[in-house]
């Protein structure tokens, strides 16, 4: 190509972006993926030679060299390596499915396609003003390639713009032929005469009419009466009765207004017409109780007036017909009883504590706190006064007594027989007590245990560890196996400690809220923390949270877990139990509003209880079963409302704990007294 032709080229170009751009466009994406019948190894050769003036030459003078040219093409392509297959094999796949991924498809053995890297726009234009080629090249989005268009391949898209067919060698005015032979059909298909029957009668139909007038004449078959419109009917009548209406069974009759009595009478009688201290009366009423209408007396039909409301009247009778909604209330006869849970009787549950049998006296302030010695010989209790008595069960008698100093919060028994320890806790201090039971060779275990190098008191007390953290230690709970005990204190802190180790150690788990109380899960290494609004359930060894129970409840004021260790018990301040099975769900299984709770589980042999105690003097006793069937839910009934304890400062009972081998519940009030509780 001469230098001379370049301007000229690039007018061209730009005329064509600005004039046929959209046609083009469009035409050139359809033929991307024809293949045409022309070679491209033929057709390369050719392209050096060609140049954008063709576009401009006369196709009618070239048709003939074009047809021919075309078809030595498409004989040349008949050979299957020639045919070029795409690169991308995703077929009729939109590509906006790839928009977000790195590739636009697969080729034939299954690699991804990736995207190449868009030119600038900028470089793209001077590249395409420099090429003097470009306005052939178009971009083939499925292949993300650029494709050149050959010779052959423009002509044919000239063609197409023109409304030609693509191949010059095909002729649209070419001669009908005619592919059915007409040599020996001088007829129809059909056509044989119409037959006689189609003009006779069926003697068939002749006789259904015949039985249809049969039946008709003896009444077999009735018609339905046109229906007669009364000439007379009520204008406020009830026409429930009419049959229509009956049909449907949701139809409600509109409300009927008052019939008219005497005082609605032209001449009324005396008795009827009120006096005018009575109409004047009517003036200092409210509109509501005001009487709308006041009889009156006339001589005649002819000097009654008009009524002022009469059009104001029916307009409201209309909208109240209208507007009043009418529901048809289907009543169902229920037994109340049936509605009733069915509960085992109280007789086939028994024995439970019914009857206080005995009574500890000897504190001298509120007792708020108490436990029970494993074997169910002792009982330990804790007193607002600063000591801490252990008392025998059967007799009553006073067997020790400690002074601590301080308002004892919390005693708990070591659940190891062979262990007689007692824990206390006073303050921010938590002190283990030797309670002096026990053989001789449990003593000395004892002892051993208890031994820090230096004694901290020279009473055989036993006094064996103080805290330095200066908060209020809540709750002290013990470990199944005696000996690891839990502390909660006012702050966000709950201690762990090893007894036989002497190490302390403080738990790592985030409590989300101040620490209420916390257990030890019975035969699991699981820990249950009760804040003020919910129960976290971590794992010790994999140090994990694994479940967060929902309490629903404005402050939690105790916990216990069932002896198997699948459900769990939380009380509240403002007087509700919420029962949670670990194995359903993380909210309430059943929820009973009762009082200001403190829980306690207890279980003997088959027969499975849980009391809670309240500030109003009484404690509650329940009979919770649970089945090993999943199937089948938990089992609760209320047993006896236990009363004895008296009410001081506003407080009542302040805890509660059964015996562990008899069915004995053990009630510490603010009264200074403890009590007992039997079958």
């Amino acid at each position: 190509m001469t230098p001379s032709m370049r301007p000229m080229n690039h007018q061209e170009h730009q005329k064509q972006e600005k004039v046929n751009s959209l046609e083009m466009r469009d035409m050139v994406i359809a033929l991307v993926g024809f293949k045409l019948g022309c070679s491209r190894g033929s057709s390369e050769s050719s392209d050096d030679e060609y140049s954008s003036d063709g576009l401009d030459d006369n196709h009618d003078q070239d048709e003939h060299s074009e047809s021919s040219q075309s078809h030595e093409a498409i004989d040349e392509s008949d050979s299957s390596e020639d045919e070029v297959a795409p690169r991308n094999t995703i077929g009729d796949v939109p590509l906006e499915w790839y928009e977000d991924e790195n590739h636009i498809g697969y080729d034939i053995a299954g690699k991804k396609i990736t995207k190449k890297e868009r030119q600038d726009k900028l470089d793209s234009f001077l590249a395409s003003a420099d090429d003097s080629k470009n306005w052939r090249k178009i971009y083939d989005e499925y292949n993300d390639e650029e494709v050149e268009l050959t010779k052959e391949e423009t002509k044919v898209i000239r063609r197409f713009l023109k409304g030609k067919a693509p191949h010059a060698e095909f002729d649209p005015y070419a001669p009908y032929v005619d592919w059915f032979k007409w040599d020996d059909a001088k007829y129809p298909l059909f056509n044989a005469p119409e037959p006689k029957r189609r003009f006779i009668p069926s003697k068939w139909e002749s006789k259904k009419v015949v039985e249809y007038v049969r039946a008709i004449r003896k009444g077999l078959i009735k018609f339905d009466k046109p229906k007669e419109e009364p000439r007379f009917y009520l204008l406020s009548g009830d026409d429930s009765s009419a049959a229509d209406r009956n049909k449907h069974l949701a139809y409600i009759p509109p409300s009927k207004p008052k019939l008219p009595g005497h005082e609605e009478s032209y001449n009324p009688s005396l008795e009827y017409i009120p006096k005018q201290e009575e109409i004047n009366s009517y003036q200092l009423m409210y509109e509501e109780d005001r009487p709308k209408f006041i009889p009156r007396r006339f001589t005649s039909f002819r000097s009654i007036p008009a009524y002022e409301n009469a059009i104001e009247d029916s307009f409201e009778r209309c909208l109240d017909l209208y507007l009043c909604p009418r529901v048809r209330k289907k009543r169902i006869n229920i037994d109340p009883e049936s509605l009733k849970p069915k509960l085992p009787s109280r007789k086939d549950l028994r024995p439970y504590p019914v009857t206080c049998y005995l009574e500890y006296r000897g504190h001298e302030d509120a007792v708020l706190s108490i436990s029970v010695e494993p074997s169910g010989q002792w009982i330990a209790s804790g007193s607002k006064d600063g000591t801490v008595r252990i008392w025998e069960i059967e007799t009553g008698r006073c067997l020790r007594v400690w002074k601590i100093g301080e308002a004892v919060q919390h005693v708990a028994w070591n659940p190891l027989p062979e262990l007689p320890l007692l824990a206390v806790s006073a303050g921010p201090d938590v002190l283990i007590l030797n309670t002096g039971f026990g053989t001789e060779v449990e003593q000395e275990k004892v002892k051993e245990l208890l031994h820090i190098g230096t004694p901290t008191s020279s009473d055989d007390s036993g006094l064996f560890e103080k805290s330095v953290i200066s908060n209020t230690v809540t709750s002290v709970e013990w470990h199944g196996k005696g000996d690891y005990l839990s502390t909660s204190r006012e702050s966000r802190a709950i201690l762990i400690h090893q007894l036989s180790k002497k190490f302390t150690q403080r738990l790592p788990f985030k409590l989300h809220g101040l620490p209420v109380s916390s257990v030890f899960h019975p035969t699991r290494s699981i820990f249950f923390v009760a804040t003020k609004k919910n129960v976290r359930v971590h794992h010790l060894k994999q140090k994990k949270l694994i479940k967060k129970l929902e309490t629903q409840l404005r402050e939690v004021s105790s916990i216990s877990v069932h002896p198997a260790g699948d459900n769990v018990i939380v009380g509240s301040k403002e007087g509700k139990l919420c029962w949670f099975d670990m194995d359903l769900s993380s909210k309430p299984y059943k929820t009973r509003v009762t009082q200001k709770i403190l829980l306690m589980w207890h279980s003997i042999v088959h027969t499975h209880y849980f009391a809670s105690c309240s500030d109003d003097c009484t404690a509650y006793v329940f009979h919770g079963m649970v089945y090993v069937d999943l199937n089948q839910n938990p089992l609760i009934v209320p047993l006896e409302i236990l009363r004895g304890h008296t009410s001081s400062d506003g407080r009542g009972v302040m805890d509660c704990k059964f015996h562990p081998r008899q069915p004995w519940l053990f009630t510490a009030g603010a009264d200074s007294s403890i009590k007992l509780y039997c079958h």
